[in-house]
Formats: C-alpha cells, structure tokens, sequence
C-alpha cells in the first residue's frame, strides 16, 4: 500500500473488540497507522512491529454519550474515525418487541451521531479528514425479518450523505462501506425477537435461518477491511462503497430496477 495517504494516520475504530472491527484495527495498524481500538470490553491487539503502527484500546460505549466523552478526552489528534460498532435482532415488523427496535436503533444509528458529536470537532481540526461509516446492502434492500435492522442501516445512509454535504466545507468527508453477507461473530449474536405467539413465527424463522446460512458462506471479514484501507487512501472516496463486485451489482440493480422487481427478487430470496 502506498504511504501517500491524505489524511493524519491516527484513528478511531469504533466496535473494535470483534468481527469487522477488530480485523479492521489490526489492518490498519499493521500499515503505520496508530488505532484507537474503541469497545466496551477493548482488548490488546498486535500489530506487526516493523509497520510503525499500534493499537491503543479505548473503553467506550457508543450508546452511553458520557462513555463516549470520557473517550474524546484521551485522544488528542485524529484523522479518521471508522464506525464497525453494531449488532443484529430479527423479528417480523409487527411484532419485533419496540423495545428490542430502540436498543437496534439506539446502537447502530445512534451510536454513530453519539462518537460523531463528541470527535468531529478533532476532526475539523485538519485540513483534510474522513468518516467511514459501516452500512449494509440492508440499507439499499430492505430484508424481511430484519426490518429493524435495514431501517438503521437506511438511517445511516440518509445521515451520512447529509454529513458529507455539511461537513465539506471544514474537509471532513463521510463515506458508506456496504457488505453483504460477511462472516463473523455477528450471526452468532444476532437476537431471536420474535414471539414466539406470534403468527409470523414459521416464516421468520425459516428466513432467518436462510440469511445465517448465507452469511457463514459469506465474504471474511478482512474484505471490509481492505475497503476501508482502500478509502483512507483516497482524496475524495464515494458516496458509497459496496464490497465485492456481486455487491457491486445488486446495488446498481436496487437503483435501476423497478421497486416492486426487487421487493420480488427479495420474497424469492428469503421467503420462497
């Protein structure tokens, strides 16, 4: 990887205790970057000694803004801040408890406002920075039975595209990275919300079970990572960003094809 990189190499990697985030902090570390692995529960992670880089642990929880503050305190100087924290619940839309929704909500959207609000200020500080904020192709097609799940992600891109024109002005630039199915812990970790009363229970579960299949085929974790190694290099990185050329793909169709043909594709996927 070229050493031109447009930014300060110091950042900030939020979830970076497990799956994508823990990968995504070694990553960078091992390409002189000093990382601010940031998780409720941080652990020690080595970097290759002669890249330059390191990885410095940071409490913090991305719901609890106080968390978040205390963190901000520690560190001085930041040139990226890589958003990886978030989890999965699944349950049908109607009857997904509204408190398990909150918490999806509270974690995946608005963790990413509570760490922005407290570290874009050392952001602005530079003459050229970058937000890269962890999406899903949830986020482009909503899946059934995750509904809660693609709303966050939905959420985010709204967010991220309105904080890339606002923040322009000060060179702080925000892009979406958009995995698909990706293997890690997150399947694992993904809650069963729906009731088990409810009459969606068979559907939801049988979809679910589909989805986790897919997702242990998926792509490793480190693909995400690269393309976040990728953007760090770049002077104006898109919009948006996909990973992997399949991914690629079904976001071009999910822009191109009318609503009710990939509300089909989707029902033949997961439901059929």
């Amino acid at each position: 990887m070229s050493k031109n990189c447009p930014y300060v190499k110091k950042i900030l990697v939020t979830g970076a205790s497990s799956g994508i985030g823990e990968v995504t902090a070694k990553l960078f570390a091992d390409n002189g970057f000093v990382v601010y692995a940031a998780a409720r529960h941080p652990k020690e992670i080595a970097a290759d000694p002669a890249s330059g880089g390191k990885v410095i642990p940071i409490c913090m929880d991305v719901t609890d803004p106080q968390s978040v503050k205390m963190a901000a305190q520690q560190i001085p100087e930041l040139g990226i801040i890589i958003h990886c924290a978030g989890f999965g619940i699944s349950g049908s839309a109607e009857m997904t408890p509204l408190d398990r929704a909150k918490a999806q909500m509270d974690t995946n959207y608005f963790g990413v406002l509570n760490v922005n609000t407290a570290f874009l200020p050392l952001l602005r500080k530079n003459k050229r920075s970058l937000v890269l904020i962890t999406s899903s192709v949830a986020g482009l097609v909503s899946i059934p039975y995750q509904s809660h799940y693609s709303s966050t992600k939905y959420a985010l891109e709204a967010y991220s595209r309105a904080l890339r024109l606002e923040a322009q002005r000060f060179g702080v630039t925000s892009c979406l990275v958009e995995p698909g199915d990706t293997k890690t812990g997150f399947t694992t970790a993904r809650t069963s919300d729906e009731p088990s009363d409810s009459p969606y229970l068979e559907q939801c579960t049988k979809a679910v079970q589909h989805m986790a299949n897919d997702e242990r085929n998926g792509k490793p974790a480190d693909s995400v990572a690269k393309v976040f190694l990728k953007m760090a290099y770049r002077k104006n990185p898109p919009i948006r960003c996909a990973v992997g050329l399949d991914y690629k793909a079904l976001a071009l169709l999910a822009k191109i094809l009318p609503s009710r043909l990939v509300n089909w594709l989707v029902k033949l996927i997961y439901l059929s």
